[in-house]
């Protein structure tokens, strides 16, 4: 086990940005979560005793004299924020003293790095490179992330939960963060950071980056799996199209029922249901098995080897 290695790899200049999100991305989320649900107890307090809704000072802190009721910009705010960009300052100070840029030699095209890597914020797309075709994984997926925060504003019906943290108003959208930013996004960075070596093969941590190691994994599409021989026709070209759609359709329905039952595992979030309309639910809907579609392509090609399920003339999937 080659932990020198790995060390040498989480002291790297330009991967020290990527060890500190393993700890603040995990704080702050939990920071978060705990502000929420302090909140939430709050809301559920005051929601079982109305009469006492009317004095009690609606904090996850209480009132107590001495106490200002008004907290205004100045100088609580302003001194706040001047007290975090000074600190911001001084570790940006330190770090660059400290720490030399990580610029290498001119490139070479005799001499190709290996492994050659993006900057550490393209490299959840250059993971995704792993599981789909070049231009669904670096035009078509990123677009249709762009356009999924786009669209946040216009099917986001929740009235509740702006300015204030809170997990039960917010269960969906939170739910959801958590999957797509920090189960997928956050996760291929750190795969493609710590773990994809030589080859871009997969080495676990404390396994040596061996540049002449030779991996002996078949990859194969859906339909070259023994337990769909049975199936006439399967291996022509009309058989993978009809087959790779009836797999994909059943995917979509099997996501898309799990969906709508997360969406409605609360009255709460029934109630936020019935406020959207039928084009706002079916745009969440299509996000959010796409979405999915992610981990479960991740988790056919790095357990079961299949490298496409719907494989066309045109595209593969």
């Amino acid at each position: 086990m080659d932990w020198h290695q790995l060390w040498q790899i989480a002291a790297a200049p330009d991967n020290i940005p990527i060890v500190a999100l393993l700890f603040l991305v995990p704080f702050y989320t939990w920071y978060g979560m705990r502000q929420g649900l302090a909140n939430d107890r709050l809301v559920a307090e005051l929601e079982a005793e109305p009469q006492k809704a009317k004095t009690h000072h609606r904090k996850t802190f209480p009132f107590k004299p001495g106490w200002d009721r008004e907290v205004h910009v100045w100088p609580y705010l302003m001194r706040i924020e001047f007290l975090a960009a000074i600190i911001v300052t001084l570790i940006l100070m330190v770090w660059s003293i400290t720490l030399d840029a990580p610029l290498e030699e001119p490139a070479n095209p005799n001499l190709t790095m290996n492994p050659a890597k993006a900057p550490w914020y393209f490299l959840g797309l250059q993971e995704m490179l792993v599981y789909f075709d070049p231009w669904i994984a670096g035009v078509l997926m990123p677009t249709l992330i762009i356009i999924g925060l786009m669209v946040i504003p216009y099917i986001d019906t929740n009235p509740l939960g702006n300015g204030y943290y809170t997990f039960r108003q917010r269960r969906v959208a939170i739910l959801s963060f958590c999957l797509g930013f920090l189960g997928l996004w956050v996760a291929m960075i750190i795969i493609g950071t710590f773990i994809r070596g030589p080859g871009w093969m997969w080495f676990w941590p404390g396994m040596t980056w061996d540049h002449n190691r030779l991996v002996f994994e078949v990859n194969r599409d859906i339909y070259d799996v023994a337990l769909f021989n049975w199936i006439p026709g399967i291996h022509t070209m009309l058989g993978k199209l009809l087959f790779g759609a009836a797999v994909v359709g059943a995917y979509f329905v099997a996501a898309g029922g799990l969906v709508h039952k997360v969406m409605t595992l609360s009255e709460f979030n029934r109630k936020i249901l019935a406020r959207m309309s039928l084009l706002q639910y079916l745009t969440i809907q299509a996000f959010a098995t796409m979405m999915l579609g992610l981990p479960a392509k991740m988790l056919l090609r790095l357990v079961f080897r299949i490298k496409y399920v719907w494989v066309t003339p045109w595209f593969n999937i």
